[in-house]
């Protein structure tokens, strides 16, 4: 298999050792059901292995402590682990506290047996969204290195730049690499943009069509979970900055979810800074490609307001054309459109965000270049997009007495922008919280 590869004779191919692999699937919602699924995997390996160990499904743990031993004693040689998606049964509940901290202890019990068992254990490598649990999970697994945001090991993840070209070169393919690009690259860990393995493998197989691949293959519902529960204000993932040092950080009852956004792969770092007079190296986080952008939007759009993205075209449309009258009215006309239960089973609606955030999911599902509060030296722009025939300011007010489009004007946010040559508007929008729905449009072009 890797015969005329750089790895090729770099490797013993001859010196082989015992496997175990754990893969975390299936119904997750119930202790009796995690324990189930860890069953099955260790009887998996034991038929694979062929090794005689007692199985016992009321306590895993000791299972898995027999069948290393066990495998170690068959084979005179010490058992390499591999655990993918370690933590998925907590993610899964990762919206229901209590429950979620029976499962951390569980979890935490169940791999401390590796670190019991060092002796018989040549090597372990485990996945999943490392520093979100590690630090409880893992607390007796000190041996553990996480190689996340380590450059040497950045690109393993992913394709290169020049693997792509060369792979879609040896396959003939009529395709504009620069497209490739928007939609499938973007992943960065420190060492080169690499493209989504798993989107370009299926963009081949599946003749170029482009489509959201990886993003199909597991939808964030937990991470939207935590939206709704939290009043996540949206927009701001356009514009985030996190230090590196939070990213060590985790608890149960304290959840970051723009930590979990970068650790699932939704958010990718965009620039590193580092603050000298605080000693501290600071990300700015951003989606990292089309794909994502345009699904992970998609999908908030429907699961949090109920609504779908037919009216996408229409806006665009408007803002192609300039035509903001007839932007406000479809605007309308979507807010309208959500459905009457959607607000009696949730109350997202009642904290101010939930408006723009509304506005920015849908701008955001289709494609555009947005800030979420563009800092100024006046202060902060709502949301700012970036057309490639203008660009929008947008202030929202959820008061009615308040002036949206004034404060834009009074505070001269579009100085900051005028060197750019495309034209500039000023968006004011009004809601009432009574009737969800916008109760003043205003704008005004500036230049």
């Amino acid at each position: 298999m890797f015969e005329g590869l750089y790895i090729y004779d770099k490797w013993n191919w001859e010196e082989k050792y015992p496997l175990m692999q754990i893969c975390w699937d299936g119904e997750l919602d119930t202790i009796s059901n995690i324990k189930k699924a860890f069953y099955d995997n260790l009887v998996l390996n034991q038929k694979r292995l062929k090794v005689d160990t007692e199985k016992d499904i009321e306590t895993p743990s000791s299972y898995f402590r027999h069948l290393i031993i066990d495998t170690y004693g068959k084979y005179q040689k010490p058992v390499v682990i591999l655990i993918d998606e370690y933590d998925k049964p907590l993610l899964d509940n990762i919206d229901k506290t209590e429950f979620a901290k029976e499962v951390w202890e569980f979890l935490s019990g169940l791999y401390s047996i590796i670190k019991g068992n060092l002796q018989y254990v040549k090597f372990v490598f485990i996945t999943g969204i490392s520093k979100f649990a590690k630090a409880g999970i893992f607390s007796g697994l000190n041996m553990l290195e996480d190689i996340t945001l380590i450059p040497d090991f950045g690109n393993i993840c992913g394709y290169r730049q020049e693997d792509v070209e060369e792979l879609l070169k040896e396959y003939n393919a009529d395709v504009d690499y620069k497209e490739v690009k928007e939609w499938y690259n973007g992943y960065y860990w420190l060492k080169e943009r690499v493209y989504n393995p798993f989107d370009l493998l299926q963009f081949v197989k599946n003749n170029y069509r482009y489509k959201n691949y990886w993003f199909l293959s597991g939808t964030p519902t937990y991470l939207v979970k935590l939206f709704e529960q939290n009043n996540y204000y949206l927009p701001q993932l356009s514009n985030l900055e996190i230090e590196e040092s939070s990213l060590d950080s985790y608890e149960l009852e304290k959840i970051d979810l723009n930590v979990l956004l970068f650790q699932a792969g939704y958010l990718t770092i965009k620039e590193v800074e580092e603050d000298e007079e605080e000693q501290a190296v600071i990300f700015r986080l951003d989606f990292p490609n089309k794909e994502v952008r345009k699904s992970f939007n998609q999908y908030i759009i429907n699961y949090l307001f109920g609504t779908n993205t037919r009216e996408s075209s229409k806006l665009n449309k408007a803002l192609q054309q300039g035509e903001l009258e007839i932007f406000g009215t479809i605007l309308e006309g979507i807010f309208s459109s959500i459905p009457y239960n959607n607000y009696v089973n949730n109350r997202i609606y009642e904290y101010e965000g939930y408006y723009s955030s509304l506005v920015y999911v849908y701008l955001q599902a289709m494609g555009y270049e947005i800030i979420g509060e563009d800092v100024t030296s006046r202060g902060r722009i709502d949301l700012t997009l970036f057309h490639r025939n203008a660009i929008y300011l947008f202030e929202f007010k959820v008061e009615k007495e308040k002036d949206a489009l004034e404060q834009l004007k009074s505070k001269n946010y579009h100085e900051k922008y005028m060197n750019d040559e495309r034209p500039i508007y000023l968006v004011g929008i009004n809601f009432d919280k009574e009737v969800k729905n916008i109760c003043n449009f205003e704008y005004e072009r500036v230049k």
